[in-house]
């Protein structure tokens, strides 16, 4: 006879997309008890998603799945703006040898493959249950817990259940968001596209690898290549289109007519899709917090939708987790929004900014964004938990590869970790709980926190004296917190 399943937990997922698919990773990393609860019976099967970047395989590698996701991928060469009549008009590279996050800068993926990867790591974790064909109908708040009201969707009889936290994973028309009372910004862009996903029936080297953004006045359109023979155009429907008939078969390959026809192939959707760029003014409220589409929706010019909703869940997880294990006090949840909220705000803007470069270019116009503004750095985080008084903190740290051989996410593991400059004094490391000598030619060294590790390396030189700092406190979601820039400070980012 099977286990009664648990009617308690430590926090709910409404929502099994790539998002909640990654929370339900990361907290299962955590040993936090968790359910998943998502109304449909499998996957959806079409894509959706194609792009992610390095920071995103992070995650992946975190969770331990970026070896099994990496093979499905097609590293992304760089986009390419051109006029109505084929001329360059910027050029944005994002294929590098410099790869400072250890992962090239951007990937196309196939978007079912992805989440059956994300479920299947999901599966790992004893501490995880999965409730699918279930549908959260209700959220009540209590002094210490949440009550779900859950339907069974196979059977229809209804539950519930307990969780310390919600979090909505549960896209644009999110019940947690309605439960939070949070209404969505506007930052100004509505714009109806037809969406197509093609399967080739051949190779066609002519279409190319670069991503291409046709700023033809016209029709503005946008090609992408996907993995393997998989191909996406995105095309701009104009007032003057046939709402009703602009998805219709015959038209879609009359858009086509430029690249491809039906003998090249097959055509697996064709959807119309009203871009937003959208901001949930409040994300949590007591014990329900969003992340992902529910929080957040932003044109895809970026390439950064599905990103930020990952993000959310990286930052989110490790802060849920130190609440719950009485590491932290609540008020650290309190950090996700003024983190996350300006670093995604940021994101929409320059999608909003690249999506009026595409739809209004003309040629001989005045260029409004240039390659040094596209390569701008990472944003900082809003507000939170690290030192707002040092610059680098509230950033990626980078991930080197370490002496022994080994990615420094891969030895830190999901956990806390301080980088030690390898000349940084030795007399240092039993203040923060370490042993007295690092292993010779540098690597980790034990720390007396479960939840740190310290690793002092040659790898970490060059970032370190970039910084001017003898050391660096890293978060889980591998941010940076603090900076120590005399031995005598190490002690101090514990």
């Amino acid at each position: 006879m099977s286990a009664t399943p648990p009617t308690s937990y430590d926090v709910a997922i409404i929502g099994y997309g790539p998002v909640g698919a990654t929370l339900a990773n990361l907290l299962g990393l955590s040993g936090v008890a968790v359910l998943v609860v998502e109304r449909e019976s499998i996957a959806y099967h079409l894509p959706r998603a194609v792009s992610f970047d390095d920071e995103v395989m992070r995650v992946f590698q975190t969770i331990g799945l970026a070896a099994r996701i990496l093979p499905d991928t097609h590293a992304v060469i760089g986009t390419r703006f051109i006029d109505a009549e084929g001329r360059l008009l910027i050029e944005w590279p994002r294929h590098s040898a410099d790869q400072p996050m250890g992962w090239q800068g951007n990937y196309r993926f196939h978007q079912p493959t992805l989440e059956a990867v994300l479920r299947e790591g999901v599966a790992r974790f004893g501490n995880v249950t999965v409730r699918t064909l279930t549908e959260a109908d209700t959220i009540e708040e209590h002094d210490n817990h949440a009550t779900i009201g859950l339907v069974d969707l196979a059977t229809g009889r209804a539950g519930e259940v307990r969780a310390r936290y919600v979090v909505g994973c549960d896209g644009a028309r999110s019940l947690v968001r309605r439960c939070i009372g949070a209404e969505m910004q506007d930052l100004g862009l509505h714009e109806r596209w037809l969406v197509i996903d093609a399967l080739l029936t051949r190779d066609m080297p002519e279409l190319g690898d670069w991503t291409l953004q046709h700023c033809n006045p016209d029709r503005p359109a946008t090609y992408v290549r996907g993995v393997g023979r998989r191909r996406r155009w995105e095309i701009m429907q104009t007032p003057a289109d046939d709402s009703e008939a602009f998805a219709d078969p015959d038209n879609v390959w009359s858009l086509l007519r430029p690249w491809i026809s039906p003998d090249d192939a097959t055509i697996e959707r064709a959807v119309p899709y009203m871009f937003h760029a959208l901001l949930a003014q409040h994300w949590r409220r007591g014990r329900m917090l969003l992340a992902g589409d529910s929080a957040h929706q932003t044109p895809p010019f970026l390439g950064q939708g599905m990103c930020a909703g990952i993000r959310d869940a990286a930052n989110l997880a490790w802060k849920l987790a130190a609440v719950v294990r009485g590491r932290a006090p609540e008020a650290l949840l309190d950090s996700y929004a003024t983190e996350r909220a300006p670093h995604v705000r940021e994101y929409i803007e320059l999608a909003v900014r690249l999506g009026a470069l595409l739809m209004a270019l003309r040629p001989g116009m005045a260029d409004p964004l240039s390659p040094q503004t596209l390569a701008t750095p990472r944003p900082r985080l809003g507000p939170g938990a690290f030192d707002g008084a040092t610059p680098a903190a509230g950033h990626l740290a980078p991930q080197p590869v370490l002496s022994s051989g080994v990615r420094l996410d891969d030895a830190i593991g999901y956990r806390f970790a301080l980088l030690l400059h390898p000349e940084a004094a030795r007399e240092a490391i039993p203040v923060v709980g370490g042993h007295a000598c690092p292993p010779a030619g540098g690597g980790l060294v034990p720390a007396a926190r479960e939840d740190l590790v310290i690793v002092q390396d040659a790898a970490l030189r060059h970032w370190l004296d970039r910084l001017g700092a003898r050391a660096a406190l890293v978060r889980p979601d591998r941010y940076v917190q603090a900076l120590a820039y005399r031995d005598a400070q190490v002690a101090s980012l514990r």
